[in-house]
């Protein structure tokens, strides 16, 4: 097992990107989502800190495959990532194994605090001081 931290604003994006790229390949497979409700195994100890992520699909085989890349590391939509010399994590996912991260993302990123929607920071249910509004609470 490998864990790695991402923001929740990435996990955010990733999962509509993983939504949009299997409604453009593959719109046509309807499967039934597979839940996702199993308890992570713990404890977590992350390999790295998530900076670029990069989404492909793989028209031979059908699959999803998400590269994971450290913060730091240069990489641009260019770069083949078999060539870089960290360790980046690569991920390959069959259609409904990637239906059932999009949808477990989403439901963990929707479970969180609200971001403040001047300064983009979780709103704490007692209000938080907020830098946009010079350290007044909200």
């Amino acid at each position: 097992m490998t864990s790695v931290a991402l923001e929740k604003a990435q996990v955010g994006i990733l999962a509509e990107r993983v939504v949009d790229l299997l409604e453009e390949y593959a719109p046509d497979v309807g499967i039934e989502l597979i839940p996702d409700n199993a308890p992570l195994d713990m404890p977590l100890e992350e390999e790295f800190t998530v900076g670029t992520m990069r989404l492909d699909w793989d028209p031979a085989t059908r699959r999803m495959v998400l590269h994971l890349v450290p913060i730091g590391e240069e990489v641009d939509e260019d770069t083949d990532l078999a060539d870089i010399d960290v360790a980046c994590l690569r991920v390959s996912l069959d259609i409904a194994a990637a239906r059932a991260f999009a949808d477990r993302s989403a439901r963990v990123v929707a479970a969180g605090r609200p971001p403040c929607p001047f300064c983009g920071s979780p709103l704490d249910p007692a209000g938080h001081v907020c830098p946009r509004a010079n350290g007044y609470k909200r």
